[in-house]
């Protein structure tokens, strides 16, 4: 499912991991991005956003797929956790306790109640659902947002 952002190296058998790339030059704060998740997730609410820093430039704000992630650490019941395979933080919703201790936790922000059940969490999985891979980074028509190869 997630064959677009995993690459296996012939040399060492490792698995390459891709991880969202911002380039806060290039956005103009269109909300494509923000629009694509929407359209991606059938949602009303999108699982990305993107805010105005503090000297008045764009900043899309995503999961980072953390390597020590505080939002995995924190959940009591198991629902958010780090994919070993992947190095993605993925998230059961059928083991979620609804504490929102992993909102609290995260230190960017990006993990969010869901407001249509009012006891999921919204979190980006870089659109497993689609064969085309991350809408956000499909749809940004400045190229701000983009696939980059983590080693």
């Amino acid at each position: 499912m997630l064959q677009f952002l995993l690459k296996k190296s012939k040399s060492k058998g490792e698995i390459k991991l891709k991880r969202i790339k911002i380039d806060r030059s290039k956005c103009i704060g269109c909300l494509t991005c923000v629009s694509a998740c929407l359209v991606s997730h059938d949602s009303a609410d999108s699982r990305n956003r993107v805010v105005l820093s503090s000297d008045f430039k764009f900043s899309p704000i995503f999961c980072r797929n953390c390597d020590l992630p505080e939002c995995v650490y924190t959940c009591m019941s198991g629902a958010m956790r780090k994919d070993s395979e992947t190095g993605y933080v993925t998230y059961d919703k059928n083991k979620c306790a609804s504490c929102y201790m992993c909102i609290m936790a995260c230190p960017y922000g990006t993990l969010k109640e869901d407001k249509a059940t009012k006891k999921e969490i919204m979190k980006c999985n870089m659109c497993s659902h689609d064969p085309n891979g991350p809408q956000c980074v499909a749809k940004c028509p400045m190229a701000a947002i983009t696939l980059e190869e983590v080693k």
